[in-house]
């Protein structure tokens, strides 16, 4: 079963505000507005290269997951009620691979095939 490029930019994009929506608010210590910012930002690359061609459908799969764990990397953090120095460098370091990996698969060889 084959889904259309259209089909697969609208999932993402929901996945990705529905994230967003179910957040529910944070514990003081846990607020991370910089790390959610960034998150929200390369979510919104991986949807535009998706849209656009310049990511293939497995190419926008894995930078998902990648952006998956970083997620869960978070919410680690969060869990005991306090994000540490440690822990906010840790996950910068993680979005800062995340952003270079997303930079390199949309600028490399492959596309997608054209939407419509």
């Amino acid at each position: 079963m084959k889904t259309s490029h259209k089909t697969l930019i609208a999932l993402l994009t929901l996945a990705g505000a529905s994230a967003f929506a179910q957040t529910p608010a944070p514990t003081p210590g846990t607020n991370t507005p910089r790390i959610d910012k960034r998150e929200a930002n390369q979510q919104a690359r991986i949807a535009q290269g998706a849209a656009s061609g310049s990511l293939t459908p497995q190419e926008t799969q894995r930078l998902e997951k990648e952006q998956a764990h970083i997620d869960k990397a978070e919410a680690k953090a969060k869990s005991d009620g306090t994000v540490t120095a440690k822990e906010r460098r840790r996950l910068t370091a993680m979005q800062d691979g995340a952003s270079r990996d997303i930079h390199r698969k949309k600028h490399n060889a492959r596309s997608a095939s054209a939407p419509g």
